[in-house]
């Protein structure tokens, strides 16, 4: 995958100064059909990779259930009461992220 300087580079060679295909493949050191792909699109090139998921997606329903039984259940309980064995960061950010769902609403709050 070429970088976005790279593309707007082809693409300047080519427009402003009318350089061959060849040329421009030549002169930068890349294939000719990386060229003619960079002056076939009219967006830069953007990396993407497709999401992995995360190790507690896969007792996500066992958390749910002990938060709707008990909201305020610490990650560290939590994490006993469902055979948690990796790193406790992972899973305290996912029962910080599903707790708010679970809290009664506060008497105080407006």
């Amino acid at each position: 995958m070429i970088s976005v300087e790279d593309w707007a580079e082809i693409r300047r060679l080519h427009r402003a100064e009318q350089m061959p295909i060849r040329a421009i493949a030549r002169q930068l050191g890349i294939s000719k059909n990386t060229v003619k792909r960079a002056l076939a699109t009219n967006r830069p090139p953007v990396y993407s990779r497709p999401a992995k998921g995360s190790a507690v997606d896969a007792v996500e329903p066992q958390i749910r259930e002990l938060l709707k039984q008990t909201p305020t259940m610490p990650a560290t309980v939590i994490a006993e009461r469902i055979g948690w064995d990796r790193g406790m960061t992972v899973l305290k950010e996912r029962v910080r992220e599903l707790r708010p769902a679970y809290l009664p609403v506060d008497p105080v709050s407006r």
